[in-house]
């Protein structure tokens, strides 16, 4: 067989679906760090995605701390003695009815919360956005015999009841924020995700 007798043809289109198919692979290869340069992190997904809280251990008076769109959100559990001490706070709060949007319409009542039982709301004062201390009534606590239990901005002094309504002659202007929340369950909590209507 001589040279004149080889059909190229089939060679020439051997090597252009070679190449083809290797470029199409190099031009995949450098567009996926492109394209997934404008895809949100999982960090960012993670900041704002909801999150699901189990509450079935918690104890009356203690607090589970979770985080939320770079927020702490505080889920505390409130016996029935510390709900029925909550109407007698009134006189003594700034917005203790929460007229002040703080708080989604399912949570605008005198407990400031789904389940009166459960109170959630992010743990950073309306003043400066620092972080107030836990106190609970039994606890060991610097803020005097009349304390019904709460929580206390070291900061500037601003101060708030186990329903996150703040009292009058503090620093911060309103209620605590109750974030939007629903319940899967009697023991799980998703943080970020209003009820189903």
């Amino acid at each position: 067989m001589s040279i004149e007798d080889v059909d190229t043809s089939k060679r020439r289109f051997l090597t252009i679906a070679a190449t083809s198919v290797v470029g199409a692979v190099g031009v995949g290869f450098a567009a996926v760090p492109f394209i997934s340069y404008w895809q949100p992190s999982a960090k960012v997904h993670a900041a704002g995605a909801p999150v699901e809280v189990d509450i079935g251990k918690l104890e009356y008076g203690q607090r589970i701390i979770v985080e939320w769109r770079g927020k702490p959100v505080w889920i505390v559990k409130r016996s029935k003695e510390t709900l029925s001490e909550l109407a007698g706070l009134k006189g003594a709060l700034r917005d203790p009815n929460s007229e002040v949007e703080q708080q989604p319409k399912y949570a605008k009542n005198e407990h400031r919360s789904i389940k009166p039982e459960y109170l959630v709301v992010v743990g950073i004062c309306t003043h400066l956005g620092c972080s107030p201390t836990y106190f609970p009534k039994n606890d060991p606590h610097p803020m005097g015999t009349d304390w019904k239990g709460g929580f206390f901005c070291p900061c500037h002094g601003s101060s708030f009841d186990l329903a996150g309504r703040v009292y009058q002659g503090v620093p911060a202007p309103t209620n605590l924020v109750v974030p939007p929340y629903t319940y899967l369950s009697d023991t799980r909590v998703l943080v970020g995700v209003d009820p189903k209507a």
